[in-house]
């Protein structure tokens, strides 16, 4: 935000004209601040008016038509949420790309969001819920990112071959968390039905419930230290596993994503809004947005008015091109958090919605939210 002065009076009528605006999505009018302050302040309409012209030569109103009402600007935003912040901490404004807020929430919030997390007891659970509760509270996107500590292993839930034909075999793998894995592998040796169903059944009895880099391990040591003993029953499984059966797919971070919809139904640009959804469909662009604003070893919830264009020269590590920039939305806002369970990182929190939000309850939801996450992964599971 640009340096300038803002008198108390200026200050009064912003935050009045950001109230009004949250609550009617109306540009807001001298007449509509003067019933605001119900005269308590002294302010008249032509006093307020003054006071609103000054404002928008500082950048923070916007006026869509000579005649219509004013709009706050993604500046103005920026003012409130440090506004927010120095009312809970007694400390001075934010920088101009966001910053770190905290304060109370109501104990209805406090139990709304406890109940939509009972039962849960598993990371994955955690972030998977979380989306969903920071997308019905905001009613704008709700996201989860899982840090590489929260991502799942891959276990072994079920695993099938099929012979498809001359030195190539499908095999069907199903993981616990219910992913089904399903790749073609090319052999060297022909193998029969029976062959393949004993590897397969050999697999389900003794390693349902490993994780896929054990059970390679243990295969291995098996036939390599008891190989007279196991020659029959696992020459098959050798192949099978040498050629890639039990390979642990490569995959990114877990992504929880929800409230797309909500989006769609705001006031926003619709062609900005469509290029952004496109964007923020490719999970990777989700996490590249979330690094790039939040940072991880931080505890402090980030706030940031107006989404830039991103391109690999504000991330960390850069991108590599402006053919990955995101495009600019300036009406919406990224309100994020890490979630850590003790000195590991879980991941990220963050809701992105309009700039027309109720910042001091989505703040507080936020940051109470990334919090929660040590006390339902330690609670004992129902």
């Amino acid at each position: 935000m640009h340096e300038f002065r803002v008198s108390p009076r200026e200050r009064l009528v912003l935050t009045a004209i950001i109230e009004i605006y949250i609550a009617t999505g109306e540009p807001v009018s001298s007449q509509a601040v003067a019933r605001h302050f119900e005269n308590k302040e002294g302010l008249s309409s032509a006093t307020i008016r003054n006071v609103m012209a000054v404002l928008g030569e500082m950048g923070l109103l916007d006026q869509p038509h000579t005649s219509a009402g004013r709009l706050p600007t993604p500046m103005a935003f920026r003012f409130h949420v440090a506004q927010l912040q120095q009312s809970s901490r007694g400390g001075s404004a934010l920088a101009s790309t966001g910053g770190q807020i905290s304060g109370q929430m109501s104990d209805q919030r406090r139990e709304q969001i406890d109940d939509n997390f009972a039962g849960v007891n598993s990371p994955q659970q955690y972030l998977e819920r979380t989306s969903h509760v920071l997308a019905l509270l905001s009613g704008g996107l709700g996201v989860a990112v899982a840090g590489m500590n929260a991502a799942a292993p891959q276990i072994l839930e079920h695993i099938h071959f099929s012979r498809l034909g001359t030195g190539r075999v499908l095999a069907v793998l199903v993981t616990r968390a219910g992913t089904v894995q399903d790749r073609v592998l090319t052999i060297d040796r022909e193998l029969s039905y029976d062959d393949l169903e004993i590897a397969a059944r050999y697999l389900n009895e003794n390693f349902r419930s490993w994780p896929l880099d054990r059970i390679r391990v243990e295969v291995t040591r098996r036939v390599e230290s008891e190989r007279a003993e196991y020659q029959s029953r696992l020459s098959a499984l050798d192949e099978l596993c040498r050629r890639g059966a039990l390979a642990a797919e490569t995959v990114g971070p877990m992504i929880y994503v929800e409230g797309m919809a909500n989006l769609l139904v705001g006031e926003l640009d619709r062609e900005r809004l469509r290029q952004m959804l496109a964007a923020l469909e490719a999970k990777q662009r989700l996490v590249e947005l979330l690094n790039a604003y939040v940072d991880a070893r931080q505890q402090e919830v980030r706030v940031v008015v107006g989404l830039d264009g991103l391109d690999g020269s504000n991330m960390p590590g850069g991108l590599g091109g402006r053919d990955r920039a995101m495009p600019a939305m300036p009406d919406l806002v990224l309100i994020g958090a890490p979630a850590r369970f003790g000195a590991e990182s879980m991941g990220t929190v963050a809701v992105i919605a309009p700039t027309r939000m109720q910042y001091q309850e989505m703040i507080q939801a936020v940051s109470y939210i990334a919090r929660l996450s040590e006390r339902v992964l330690e609670a004992p599971p129902q």
